[in-house]
Formats: structure tokens, sequence, C-alpha cells
């Protein structure tokens, strides 16, 4: 039977147990011959991350774990890692969490430490590892943090028999994407020096290896303070293929002669901004066949790219979002998911284009009649300009609402702020939309998927574009009768935190927000934050401390006294990249003010939320926040959030 009950108040099947007690995080898939490998980041297991294994032999559906336990495979270079593990042949190489050492593990064999321990721990950090066999040793990128000041980044090398690394190439800020070509005879790789971001500007070098393994003749080959290449990646006859934005959209080419040639301009973006180590976006069928990923006019799509004829065709498969692409012989492998069903490892027969997916990172089943599809929106902001969106009507096939009434309205930021929202299905999201909230996921200026000119918009301008499109995408759904005007919410994470925050505090559109782990004051950021994003904010703000009154301008802690609403703040303990004492400055400042203010500290968490128990509390902590300041009744039996002042 179908109840009238008001937006907020729905019970729904979607709940944080549910969402947490069924769900892992699927990443970085490799291939070795025809076995599939791929990490599990489990929050059952206190956010454990792990290797597991699926082979041709294997029944659907069942893996085999590689990474004993208390193994963590996660390496924190740049702290945002990625390109933590490499197979070859059977054998895993990985960095584990805990010490950051490189570990070899052989079929059936326990994990062996490949390098010394070093002081301090966690000293030496590796990423993006490949193998070269012809010398029996390892390729990677290395941090140093032994010494005082910055950390020091380079590519190493590292013997198959272990030991000390030893430099390969260095001199640069950072380094990333060694890659061997097949004969072993070259080496490409990324570089890109303070103050560019890898999306901003970097450089594809290339050299000889020559038979001691030392390089000889290293040559820049494209890409400068403006371009921005990555993903390098060797043909199986050996000719040169990267990405490049030089045309204002990363597209895909190859290395002739001594020129980068493109091989299908379109403006659509064939990779996305380089977080972490390991992307993948395209690979190779044949010498002349490229399978690739790309997104246009927000969406992802998979085509095969014919590099003779220069023509390039979508393959139909059900999935928004695909990431991690890996070419097998005969098949690909690859993370996806659609609009109805959670991120899987998948594997796509190349003949037939039958898909299979291997594992799915949640066994919750959702009733189609609970989940909210996507519409991807555009609306109008400051500046004549038009930005992005994903909207989501409030659904819940057991409850209608009075014509009259409008739901609340939850946008949502995402972090980087170089980053970009993606249409595929989001238990979370649905935990609010089941609920009776819409919720728009705002792809504002600055976020990836529309080209170079959009991302540019936040040049400078960090806490201005990113607020507005925020605020204008909230006040467009009033305008078109999808949101209650006297209840709108705004949460993020991070970079989206900040964006929380300072729409909280520089617009008065929203009456409630919550910050995850978000920055409050720019001064801080700047001076504290780890080397790979030290000098970002020169991009989005100015350099510091040249604009100094800059930062402190848009900073929300320096501007408490135009803050008139209620905020949530959820943060972990061991947070590096914003540091707890962010917002805890702000909550002090509201308890002051006698604004309504929540804070939950979760003990052991780092930048993002990897347990289970934090991830479930956080969500209904939230949500729990909301009913009270908004006034509505929940259906769920969840622990109160505790609000320090009076909620009017």
């Amino acid at each position: 039977m179908v109840k009238a009950t008001p937006y907020g108040s729905w019970r729904s099947p979607i709940t944080s147990d549910s969402i947490v007690s069924s769900s892992i995080r699927l990443g970085a898939v490799r291939l070795d011959g025809p076995d599939v490998y791929w990490s599990e980041l489990r929050p059952t297991e206190g956010g454990r991350q792990l290797i597991v294994r699926y082979g041709p032999e294997d029944e659907l559906g069942s893996v085999t774990d590689l990474t004993p336990a208390p193994f963590n495979v996660r390496t924190r270079v740049h702290e945002y890692g990625g390109g933590a593990y490499l197979v070859h042949q059977g054998t895993v190489y990985f960095s584990d969490f805990a010490n950051q050492r490189l570990y070899v593990q052989r079929a059936g064999e326990a994990p062996e430490a490949l390098t010394p321990e070093v002081t301090p721990t966690a000293g030496l950090r590796y990423a993006d590892v490949v193998m070269d066999a012809q010398r029996q040793r390892l390729i990677c990128v290395m941090e140093d943090h032994r010494q005082t000041g910055e950390a020091i980044n380079a590519i190493a090398t590292i013997p198959l028999t272990g030991g000390m690394p030893k430099i390969l190439v260095s001199g640069n800020d950072f380094y990333s994407s060694p890659r061997l070509s097949p004969d072993g005879t070259e080496l490409a790789w990324i570089t890109w020096n303070h103050p560019q971001m890898p999306w901003d500007g970097t450089e594809l070098w290339l050299a000889k290896v020559m038979e001691d393994g030392s390089l000889s003749r290293p040559r820049r080959l494209v890409g400068n303070v403006k371009e921005s290449v990555c993903q390098p990646r060797w043909s199986p006859s050996g000719t040169l293929h990267f990405i490049s934005d030089a045309t204002g959209w990363w597209n895909l080419y190859r290395w002739e002669g001594e020129r980068g040639e493109p091989l299908f301009p379109m403006e659509a973006e064939f990779a996305g901004p380089q977080w972490s180590f390991g992307q993948s976006s395209y690979g190779f069928e044949d010498n002349t066949t490229i399978l690739c990923t790309y997104i246009y006019e927000g969406k992802t799509r998979l085509a095969r790219l014919d590099t003779m004829a220069r023509a390039m065709d979508e393959i139909s498969i059900p999935y928004c979002g695909i990431g991690s692409l890996q070419i097998g012989k005969g098949f690909a492998t690859f993370l996806a998911a659609s609009t109805t069903a959670p991120s899987a490892v998948v594997r796509l027969n190349l003949s037939t284009l039958q898909t299979t997916t291997l594992r799915s990172s949640s066994t919750m089943t959702i009733d189609p009649g609970y989940i909210s599809e996507p519409e991807v929106i555009s609306f109008p902001t400051t500046g004549g300009f038009n930005a992005y969106g994903i909207y989501y009507r409030p659904k819940n096939k057991d409850y209608e609402v009075q014509v009259t009434e409008r739901p609340p309205l939850l946008v949502k930021t995402h972090g980087g702020p170089t980053a970009s929202a993606s249409s595929a299905l989001s238990p979370s999201i649905q935990y609010w939309t089941s609920r009776g909230f819409a919720v728009l996921d705002v792809n504002y200026g600055g976020s990836t998927g529309y080209g170079r000119a959009y991302r540019n918009r936040l040049q400078k301008q960090w806490g201005i574009v990113d607020v507005d499109d925020a605020t204008n995408g909230a006040l467009y759904l009033v305008e078109q009768g999808k949101a209650d005007k006297a209840r709108l919410a705004i949460d993020g994470g991070s970079a989206g935190g900040y964006t929380t925050l300072a729409a909280l505090t520089f617009r008065d559109v929203f009456k409630a927000g919550a910050s995850y782990y978000g920055v409050s004051d720019m001064t801080s950021l700047a001076a504290e934050t780890h080397k790979f994003e030290s000098r970002y904010l020169d991009s989005l703000v100015g350099p510091y401390p040249e604009k100094k009154a800059v930062y402190e301008e848009r900073s929300p802690i320096n501007a408490v006294d135009r803050l008139s609403c209620p905020i949530i703040f959820l943060q972990g303990s061991e947070d590096k990249i914003v540091p707890p004492n962010q917002a805890e400055v702000m909550v002090d400042a509201l308890k002051a003010k006698g604004i309504p203010v929540s804070y939950l500290l979760f003990e052991g968490e780092q930048h993002g939320f990897r347990k289970a128990e934090n991830i479930k509390r956080s969500l209904d902590a939230e949500l729990s926040f909301y009913a009270q300041i908004f006034g509505f009744e929940l259906a769920d039996d969840i622990e109160p959030v505790e609000i320090f002042g009076e909620v009017k």
C-alpha cells in the first residue's frame, strides 16, 4: 500500500548497514596472461586493501584472496597512491601500507620483503611498478622522505633479488608512468615541476636503455607548462602512444618520426585527472586497433579505434562508468557500473562483445522501485556560462506526497576540486533519494570531463566559481519546482568540503550542510599540506604568501560572523591532507556564536573513511542532523547525532 508521508520520513531498505556490510571498493585491474587481478578495499576488515585473482578455470563469481592479513596493499606516494602492485608470471609485487616497503609474493607462498627497512619507517615509498625482465629488475616511481624538507621523487630500479633502490632518473619535482618498450630498449616517462599539477602541465620524456640498464640521450618529446600529457603506452610493435590536451581536450596521439600525431581528434576526454598512479583508459587489441574509453557530453563510453582507417566505433554496453581498462588476448577487463548496478569487475569478449561480471562491489540487491535514475542537466550560472550536474529525484515505490510539497534538496560537491561526479549507481546517493531527498551532484567549473577551458574556469577562482555553480544549481531546481527553498542542504568531502563551507559562509542560500574533512582555512592548507599538493593552490587561488590576503578573504574560518546556518563536521584523526584542526577551529567558532553544530572525530581514519563502522555512522549522523534541523521525523531507528546549540 502506497502511503502519503512527508519527504525525508520515508522508510528505505537502503540502509547504512546494508551499504557497508555488503560493499567493497574495487580498483586497479591488472592482467597476467588470462588471469585477472584487482584490488579490494574491505570496510569490514578495517579498510584493509588486498589483491585477489580470478582465473578462467575458476567458478564465475569466485575469487582467490592472495594478500594475507595483516598486509595492506597501498602506497603513499603523492599520498593518494595508486599503482601499488604488479603481477608478472604469477608473482605479485606490492607495497605494504604499514612500512611502505615492496614485497614479493610468489604463487602459493607468503610475502617476502624486497626492499630493506629504512629510517624513518615509510621513509622510502614506491609506486607505478613495471617489470624489466631482461635485466631482472623492477622500474618504479620512488619517493624519499628520509631527509628534512620536501620529499625527493625519482624513477628508480630495484633488483628482483631485493636490495636498495638505484636512481635512474631524478632532478624534477615529480615523476610518473615509467613505461618500458616491448623490446626493452627504450623507456618513456612523465614528469612535471612545481607549481604545475599533472592536469596543468606535464612533459613526456624518452631515453635509450643501455645494456647495463642506465639511460642514454633522454629527451623531451611533448608537453609543457600549458599542456597535460599522460598515460604513455607502447603498441605491441613498439610505437609510443600517449594522451595530450594540446587541443583543449585529452585526445589520443602516437609518436611518429619527430612529432605527436593525433589519432582521432574530437571534443571528448580520453583521460581524467591523474590524481593517482596506474590509471588506464586505453589499450591495444593489436598493432592497429585501440580499445579506449572517453567522456562525451558528460557520459563515459567505450570504443574501438582503427588507427589505420582513423575510424572509431562505439561499443554498446550497459555501463556509464568505465575505468582501469586492460586488454588481454581476445578479451578486455575493466571496472564499470551502470545507473542501476554498482561497480564491478567486468570481462568483455572482444569477438562477441558479450560482458560477464567477475566481481561486484556489492551483494546488495536494490529493487528498481527504490532507485532514482540520474538525469544529466545543465543550468545557467554566473558570467553567462552553463554549469553541469546530475539530478536525482526522490523515489520510493512505497510512498507518495502531496502535489504541493517540494522535497528537501541535498547538493553534493565532489572533491579535487579537479575531479568529477559520475552517473554510475551510488548506494549512498540512493540512501537519500529513497528517503525523500532530491540530490544534485554538481560538476562545477573546474571539473573534468568537459575540456580544458571548463577546467580552467576555476583558475584563481576557487571559492567563487564552484560556490556560484553549486548555489545556482540549487536555485535552478527551486525555480523548476523540484526543490524546497527552505530545505536546501549541501555536503562535500575534502575540496568539496571547502566548497560546502564557503557556500554556507559566503552565500545565503543553503540552510544546513555537512563537511567531510573539508578545508576551512586556506592559509593552513597552503602551509601544512604534503608535497604533491603544496603548490596546487597557486593555480586555484594564487601564489602564497604573495596572495595571502586572498587566502584569508576566501577562508570560511575568517568569516564566521557571516555564517548563520547549522553544520555537521566529520573528520579523521590521522588526516595528513586536511588535519583535524581545520574542523576543530571552525567548530569552536560556531559553538561560541551559538550556531547549531555537530562534530564527529573518527580515530585512526585518514583522508576519506575506510572503516565500515565509520562509513555507517557518518551517513546516519548526517541524516539525523538534517532531520533535527529541518524538523521531520525519521523512519529509521538510528542513533541521533548530538547537536551543540539550540535548534530553532
